[in-house]
């Protein structure tokens, strides 16, 4: 060490052991995704959030909360915001199961049409449904009733 320099402190989030590590979350949607999960009002547990790290494909969050594991709604309605998610199911501090998420074909009642005419924002008892499509990253979603399509800011329109 030279003089007049001071050692680089890394600060780092402790491991966990038990529990689950969403990595390579779309920057910025870190925040979303702990909406979806319903923190922190139904969580007692750490959650620890990494917001812009800088990853070898350029900047992710990342989301790590103990004691708990995702269910199959949980994923899919991340794989809407964060496509290139990756699970990572901890037990006893090591990776017991690594998943990267997978886009579903069809969503239903997760997403709120953006038609406010749709008859699934009606009073009828009617569940929104819509179609999924992947091309080069971006994710659409088509509505099964009106065929209204959603592509922009989806996580504003997560049930």
């Amino acid at each position: 060490m030279t003089p007049n320099t001071t050692p680089k402190r890394e600060l780092r989030v402790r491991p966990i052991e038990n529990g689950t590590v969403i990595d390579h979350i779309t920057a910025g949607q870190s925040l979303n995704v702990l909406r979806i999960l319903g923190i922190p009002d139904s969580s007692e547990d750490v959650v620890s959030v990494v917001i812009n790290a800088l990853g070898k494909h350029g900047k992710k969050d990342v989301v790590k909360i103990e004691n708990r594991e995702l269910n199959v709604r949980e994923v899919d309605k991340i794989s809407l915001i964060a496509p290139n998610a990756v699970i990572n199911i901890i037990r006893n501090f090591d990776v017991f199961e690594k998943k990267q998420v997978v886009i579903p074909e069809h969503a239903e009642g997760v997403v709120r049409c953006i038609n406010p005419n749709c008859i699934s924002n009606s009073s009828e008892p009617v569940t929104s449904k819509f179609t999924i499509t992947s091309v080069g990253g971006r994710i659409s979603l088509r509505c099964e009733y009106c065929e209204r399509v959603i592509s922009e800011n989806i996580a504003t329109h997560l049930l």
